[in-house]
């Protein structure tokens, strides 16, 4: 059944982003440009129920923006995510996916190629022995759901910024972007692919990566919210083009850093 839609005259629900902020006092505009404030925000401010409205969707991706853009502004590449001590893992460690675990893509690390492509001197395919091979650092850190949960994790691989230095990529590029087994896809920004903690995951809790967690690589980006954190990567790309991604395709936050 279709909710009724409640209409407040001389109110343009396609002004209300372009405005919202200029009609705040200046501790809630700061709080908004923070994505701090929510479209609960935007209903109270100016009386109207637009979540109701044809604009919802609209106004909900220009939130997005705004958000986007501020946590760009604020992200450091200098800024460590929380590490924790081995008492802290979460175990088990929950699945998470779009899909059930038994429908988890399955690869054969036998035969198995990491494509690179785009703007990188050196294309050439890499076998998982040879990633296997590539220095390993370890890091204890919290995966953060948009669903509302939360778990901490152990993980080990390589800095993806020391194989972008490995196969020369242009690292004055704006994006990397990252195609997994099941079709899923994401892009990051480039300044998140450099930052000490973004990982090339090949194995958690010092054992090879399980299916369940992403084998033969996950993408571990612990100051993004999980679904920025690529599994099952059978790909990556450096480009200047954003290229989006599965979620964000549908409407998520592209930054999406916490």
């Amino acid at each position: 059944m279709m909710r009724q839609r409640r209409i407040i005259p001389g109110v343009d629900p396609q002004l209300l982003i372009k405005d919202a902020a200029s009609l705040m006092p200046a501790a809630s505009r700061r709080a908004f440009l923070r994505g701090a404030a929510s479209l609960g925000a935007l209903t109270l401010l100016t009386g109207c129920d637009i979540i109701d409205g044809d604009t919802a969707e609209g106004v909900l991706r220009k939130i997005s923006a705004f958000n986007d853009g501020a946590q760009a502004a604020l992200f450091s590449p200098t800024k460590l995510a929380p590490t924790y001590p081995e008492s802290a893992i979460t175990r088990p460690l929950p699945f998470n996916a779009y899909y059930d675990e038994d429908d988890a893509p399955v690869v054969d690390g036998n035969s198995y190629k990491l494509e690179v492509a785009g703007l990188v001197d050196n294309k050439k395919p890499w076998t998982l022995a040879e990633l296997h091979a590539l220095p390993e650092v370890s890091q204890i850190t919290r995966h953060v759901c948009v669903e509302g949960w939360s778990a901490i994790g152990s993980w080990q691989g390589t800095p993806l910024s020391e194989f972008l230095a490995r196969i020369g990529a242009d690292t004055r590029a704006k994006y990397v972007w990252f195609k997994c087994a099941e079709g899923y896809t994401n892009t990051i920004d480039m300044p998140t692919a450099l930052h000490p903690q973004t990982q090339m995951t090949f194995k958690y809790d010092h054992k090879i990566l399980p299916r369940a967690y992403g084998f033969p690589m996950k993408i571990r980006i612990p100051t993004k919210l999980g679904f920025k954190n690529p599994k099952y990567v059978v790909a990556m790309e450096v480009t200047n083009t954003d290229r989006g991604g599965y979620w964000e395709n549908q409407g998520y936050n592209w930054f999406s850093g916490l």
